[in-house]
């Protein structure tokens, strides 16, 4: 296990090429082609994760699984990711199409939420960028999808997520940015999304 540090802006489209021209002055490198990342949320039927989320409560979870539909369109990853007083970090494991749609129909047990079937999925554009040993993310075209009832929404504004090891002070990095530094979570504003 390893603990990491995440910080994440959020911005409007015409803010793209400014943040861009930002981290070029930085010297980033752009790491991997951007690619369409799909995540399937899980929740139990109190939405526990969701109000632990937006409640800023530790320990707490998200469960998910993702894939890389251009990519590979038979591998998921079962990921979850933890956040903890001593910081973040996320565990990953490889399950094949059979045991997706498996847990797609049984749900996932988990000893903190209980039993958590599938709620949202959410898909986006993303690019990866390196300054140094700190990880860019920079998240668009970002859509939302209810797994039960197939509503769709989208988010018009971009994401960008900073991560780093959790002995790495990212703050003479962040300090400079031209773009205010949020607490967010596509999952939670994805539900909200749905609310509104």
């Amino acid at each position: 296990m390893s603990f990491r540090i995440e910080e994440k802006l959020f911005i409007k489209k015409e803010q793209i090429s400014e943040f861009k021209n930002f981290i070029k002055s930085k010297f980033a490198k752009k790491i991997y082609e951007p690619r369409i990342v799909n995540s399937l949320y899980f929740e139990n039927s109190k939405m526990q994760m969701y109000d632990d989320s937006i409640e800023g409560l530790t320990p707490r979870k998200k469960i998910r699984v993702r894939n890389y539909p251009k990519q590979d369109k038979k591998n998921h990853n079962l990921e979850i990711k933890f956040s903890s007083v001593e910081g973040r970090y996320k565990t990953k494991k490889k399950i094949e199409i059979n045991e997706y749609e498996k847990i797609k129909k049984n749900g996932i047990f988990d000893s903190q939420y209980g039993v958590c079937f599938p709620k949202l999925h959410v898909s986006y554009l993303r690019e990866y960028y390196l300054i140094k040993d700190v990880r860019i993310t920079v998240d668009t075209d970002i859509n939302y999808q209810l797994y039960q009832n197939s509503l769709k929404t989208n988010d018009p504004n971009t994401i960008i997520e900073i991560k780093a090891e959790i002995k790495k002070n990212i703050d003479e990095l962040t300090e400079n940015f031209p773009i205010q530094r949020i607490r967010f979570s596509k999952y939670c504003n994805g539900i909200e999304s749905f609310r509104r």
